[in-house]
């Protein structure tokens, strides 16, 4: 059971989540860390750090999702699947940025907290969007 869920290429969509979760779990603390850092430490406005920090979580993900977790390919080329990864990605940043921002200045939550929440909704929006399009 370790190596199917771990170890060996599937298409089976809900080893894909799992895998997935773990790695939008690694790649939003590498976008959280970031975010704080850029906001508390360099006293960067919180909407750019979190497109800055957004888009590193961004190739992180990529990065480990082309090896780990969507090993069957819709295209040729990488370059191609990258553009569409990243725009797909940069939906996902609007819909980041827009719920912070509305969580944050609208509801007067913490900013952090606002990006936590905004996680869970991105998170959705990109696996499916890339599992159906890039990844089928």
């Amino acid at each position: 059971m370790y190596k199917k869920l771990l170890q060996e290429n599937t298409n089976n969509i809900n080893i894909q989540i799992f895998r997935y979760t773990i790695v939008g779990g690694f790649a939003f603390v590498v976008d959280f860390l970031i975010l704080f850092i850029l906001t508390e430490y360099l006293k960067i406005y919180y909407l750019n750090a979190a497109a800055i920090s957004f888009l590193i979580g961004l190739l992180v993900n990529y990065y480990i999702s082309i090896n780990w977790i969507f090993t069957q390919r819709n295209f040729n080329s990488q370059l191609m699947e990258f553009m569409i990864y990243g725009f797909i990605g940069l939906i996902g940043l609007g819909i980041n940025e827009l719920f912070i921002w509305l969580l944050t200045e609208k509801m007067a939550l913490y900013y952090l907290l606002s990006k936590v929440i905004s996680t869970i909704f991105v998170f959705l929006w990109n696996f499916f969007i890339r599992k159906f399009i890039l990844f089928y």
